[in-house]
């Protein structure tokens, strides 16, 4: 005999949905969530920590950032270091693709950034006027500091001093350091009397002020892109995370962090 305080099979297995409802919720919700590993080079270091936390609230999804050297990013790709989605100079992401096969979606130019100066918080700030001006402030600096030449940035600073015709006196007193390894520390402690590095780089930096752009004639604009490993056999993530961030909605976002984000990815 049934216990008289027994509940019908029928109603027992409606009580029973709810609950089977919340666990099949739960299991989608974990299917669709993904960990998308971010190799990237310092610069969009500030706009993507400050961009990431709303992506993974509308998403789900969860960001793992790997920020280094651009040098350093190519290296660990090159060793077999896995990656769903690479923020790399667009020259180093044609380089990069010779050696490690990349998914022709999520190929976008991002933004692009130039190349300012900083000096020391209270110190007189140089004239960046024109050529001319830097020049004679690269010959008067008693130490400077930018980038490795293996870099964008400090190849193109390397090439300017030679064509200058300064770079046998600047060599000398160059401090090659890059602004995420502690270029910017270099100027705030007075070991070097100006830093010459990516503006996104030098956002919030203590103890040194951006005292300018170098002028027209000598800027350089780094363009960074997107690119997604070919090895990522799950690629919705990391295309969802592109397309959150070259949103135009995000430009005044980029703008704050140094960057210009460029129209259409274009």
């Amino acid at each position: 005999m049934r216990p008289t305080n027994a509940k019908p099979d029928g109603l027992l297995a409606l009580r029973l949905i709810p609950s089977a409802v919340v666990f099949l919720c739960l299991l989608t919700s974990a299917a669709l969530s993904a960990e998308v590993h971010v190799f990237s080079g310092g610069a969009p270091q500030a706009a993507l920590r400050q961009l990431a936390p709303e992506f993974e609230q509308a998403t789900g999804h969860k960001l793992a950032f790997t920020f280094r050297l651009v040098t350093e990013i190519q290296r660990k790709l090159a060793t077999g270091e896995k990656a769903d989605l690479i923020l790399l100079p667009v020259p180093l992401i044609a380089a990069t693709e010779k050696t490690l096969p990349l998914r022709s979606e999520g190929r976008v130019v991002l933004a692009r950034v130039g190349i300012g100066v900083v000096a020391r918080q209270g110190a007189p700030a140089p004239d960046l006027s024109s050529p001319e001006a830097v020049r004679k402030m690269l010959l008067e600096a008693r130490a400077v500091t930018w980038s490795d030449p293996s870099t964008p940035g400090g190849g193109h600073l390397n090439r300017m001093i030679e064509q200058m015709g300064i770079a046998d006196q600047v060599r000398p007193k160059l401090i090659t350091k890059s602004a995420i390894d502690g270029g910017a520390e270099l100027v705030a402690k007075g070991e070097a009397e100006y830093g010459f590095h990516l503006v996104s780089e030098m956002r919030g930096a203590k103890g040194v002020t951006l005292v300018g752009m170098l002028p027209p004639a000598l800027q350089n604009f780094i363009v960074y892109g997107t690119a997604i490993p070919a090895g990522n056999s799950d690629p919705e993530a990391a295309l969802a995370f592109v397309k959150f961030v070259t949103d135009a909605d995000k430009a005044e976002r980029w703008k704050a962090a140094g960057f210009e984000l460029m129209p259409g990815g274009k």
